[in-house]
């Protein structure tokens, strides 16, 4: 295993983060594994080496974080735990979602007792809350610093604007500011490159991007990546842009050169979101070991300038996707 630096916090991370949205109960989605099954991937990925951990509150409605705090019962300290806080929890209670004061404490208090921890190692906001103001989104963040609930706070998707609002914010109120950024990012979606990853180098936020395998797409060819489970049934993927533009030909290209190298197309993809600069740890969902191992093992992938060219070049512009 690779190890790194989150951006500028001084913590040590595993280059893969593993995202932990496939695990705790399928009653949620069809694709979700149950807890024995979530047990034992998080197990596979300590051995490893893997230190790293992103759920979020709304997982299985709080059933993934309680599931990766069982698992990493009396090995609390070696790992890095981030969870996320924004998306309505209670049907019947407007305050178990946005990013109030309210919501946040509530919501925060709950995940911590859900992963039987006493603080997080990152807190971040799911995503931006246009009825908060952000002074006020900043300050409960920034008390949650204090209290010793969780030593950092991260951001998600949003607007590059919104984001250089909310860290002037902080930095002009002399509170904690975003030390991370989970965007969207991969190489059927590479809109971020554009303002929000020069933004994030320039400041030394730390890059852990979400589904850099474009949801299983970049996976495997595209007439087997429909007859998925998950490609039949994830609505949020087919609400992405991958299959539009240039998308397809992009999928090809890393069929073909995943076969010329003797490897994996999604050891591939993944490959190629490592190569990139800006990204600290990209998080990696998957539903099996043999994936998870998969993904480790792309750590060893070289691409030559020319191989990360030729993937590149099909790209086109496309629509702004995973702000909301």
């Amino acid at each position: 295993m690779e190890y790194t630096t989150l951006g500028d916090t001084g913590m040590e991370v595993s280059r893969i983060c593993l995202g932990c949205m496939s695990f705790g109960t399928p009653e949620w989605r069809e694709w979700v594994l149950d807890e024995e099954a979530g047990l034992e991937l998080v197990d596979r990925a300590i051995e490893l080496g893997i230190n790293f951990f992103d759920t979020a509150n709304m997982y299985s409605n709080g059933e993934s974080e309680r599931v990766l705090g069982k698992a990493l019962e009396g090995r609390r300290d070696e790992a890095v735990v981030a969870s996320k806080v924004y998306f309505q929890m209670d049907d019947e209670d407007p305050n178990s979602g946005g990013l109030s004061r309210k919501a946040i404490e509530q919501e925060l208090d709950n995940s911590l007792s859900r992963l039987g921890m006493d603080s997080l190692d990152l807190l971040q906001i799911h995503r931006y809350d246009y009825d908060t103001p952000i002074e006020t989104t900043m300050r409960a963040l920034d008390d949650a610093v204090r209290r010793g609930k969780t030593r950092y706070v991260g951001a998600s998707s949003m607007w590059a604007h919104q984001f250089a609002e909310a860290q002037y914010t902080a930095d002009s109120l002399g509170l904690d500011r975003f030390a991370t950024m989970q965007n969207h990012y991969n190489l059927l979606y590479r809109e971020e490159e554009r303002e929000m990853l020069p933004l994030c180098e320039k400041q030394g936020v730390g890059v852990m991007p979400w589904s850099p395998l474009a949801r299983g797409y970049l996976t495997r060819p595209h007439e087997e990546f429909e007859a998925t489970t998950r490609g039949r049934t994830d609505e949020h993927a087919k609400g992405h842009p991958y299959f539009e533009g240039g998308g397809r030909e992009v999928n090809e290209r890393v069929e073909e050169l995943a076969d010329e190298k003797g490897v994996k197309m999604a050891q591939l993809a993944l490959s190629w979101v490592l190569h990139k600069d800006w990204v600290d740890a990209p998080i990696v969902g998957t539903s099996s070991i043999e994936h998870l191992e998969d993904a480790v093992e792309g750590l060893d992938i070289k691409l030559s300038d020319s191989d990360i060219d030729y993937l590149e070049e099909p790209y086109q512009p496309v629509r702004v996707s995973g702000h909301d």
